[in-house]
C-alpha cells in the first residue's frame, strides 16, 4: 500500500507516535475477548489482520497476524508470533487458507474497506469478524460533553455497520458487546465510570482520536473535567457510570459467515 507512515503505519493515525506505550494502555479485556472466542468457534487456523501488538489474539489456535506498524509489531509480547508486515487489502495468502479471520479496532484505519474486508472473505473459510465501534452511538459517551470534536473526528472515521455488512457479504451478524466498568482495554468509552483516567496523557494518545485534533482540545478538555471533577459537576451530571457494571455503548462485533 502507498502512503505508508515512516515507521510502516498504512492507515491514516501514525502508529510510530501514538503507539509507543499503546501496549500499556491497551490491554485486552476478558469480558470482550469472550466475544470474540465465541464467534471463532472451533476454528484452528485464525488469521488477525490489523493484529497490532496481539489484543484478542487467542493462544489456544494457530494464529498467523498482518501488521503493518513496525512499532506496533515490536510490542507484541513474546509468547505470540512474529507479525508479518503486510495490509488487509492485499493479503499474501491463497483462497480459503484460515478456519476464520478477525480484525479488531482497526477497519477505520484502512484505505480501502471494501478491498480489505473482500480479502479477508478470500482467504477465510469459515467467520470474519469485525470488533469495531458504531459512529451512530459513539455521541452518547460522556465525552461528547467535554471534547465534541474528538468524537466528532471518531464518527468520521469508523464505517458504519452497513458498510461493514456489505463488504463482508453472506450473512452477518451484529453483536452489541457491553463494556464492563473495570475494561482494561483503554479505548475511549472504557473509561466511562473512570474519568480521572482520561486525563492521562497517555491515555488519550493510546486513543487515535486525539492524534487528529488540535492540542488545544486535550489542553480545554483537561481543564474542563478536572474543573467539573472538583466541583462534583461530573458526578451531579454521570456519577452514577462509577457503579455501572457494564456501558451499553458503541462497542460492536460484527460476524460474517459465508
Amino acid at each position: 500500500m502507498s502512503n505508508r507512515h515512516q515507521d510502516g503505519s498504512a492507515g491514516d493515525a501514525n502508529y510510530g507516535v501514538i503507539g509507543t506505550n499503546y501496549r500499556r494502555y491497551r490491554q485486552p479485556d476478558p469480558h470482550i475477548a469472550g466475544f470474540i472466542l465465541e464467534a471463532l468457534g472451533d476454528a484452528r487456523t485464525v488469521l488477525n489482520v490489523g493484529a497490532g501488538a496481539g489484543s484478542y489474539e487467542p493462544v489456544d489456535r494457530s494464529v498467523t497476524a498482518i501488521e503493518p506498524s513496525e512499532s506496533m509489531r515490536a510490542q507484541r509480547p513474546s509468547h505470540l508470533s512474529q507479525a508479518i508486515d503486510g495490509t488487509a487489502e492485499s493479503l499474501p495468502f491463497p483462497d480459503d487458507t484460515f478456519d476464520a479471520s478477525m480484525a479488531t479496532f482497526t477497519v477505520h484505519q484502512w484505505k480501502d474497506l471494501k478491498a480489505g474486508l473482500t480479502e479477508m472473505r478470500r482467504v477465510t473459510r469459515g467467520p470474519v469478524l469485525v470488533l469495531t465501534c458504531d459512529p451512530t452511538k459513539l455521541d452518547t459517551f460522556w465525552l461528547n460533553d467535554y471534547a465534541p470534536e474528538a468524537i466528532a473526528v471518531e464518527a468520521s472515521r469508523y464505517p458504519t455497520m452497513d458498510a461493514i455488512a456489505d463488504g463482508l457479504g453472506g450473512h452477518v451478524d451484529i453483536l452489541p458487546v457491553p463494556i464492563p466498568l473495570g475494561c482494561t482495554d483503554g479505548f475511549s468509552e472504557a473509561y466511562y465510570g473512570r474519568p480521572e483516567s482520561l486525563l492521562d496523557p497517555g491515555a488519550r494518545l493510546a486513543n487515535s482520536a486525539w492524534s487528529f485534533v488540535d492540542p488545544s482540545v486535550g489542553d480545554r478538555f483537561v481543564a474542563h473535567l478536572s474543573d467539573d471533577l472538583e466541583s462534583g459537576t461530573w458526578d451531579r451530571r454521570h456519577g452514577h457510570l462509577r457503579w455501572e457494571r457494564f456501558f451499553e455503548g458503541s462497542l460492536r462485533l460484527l460476524v460474517g459467515r459465508p
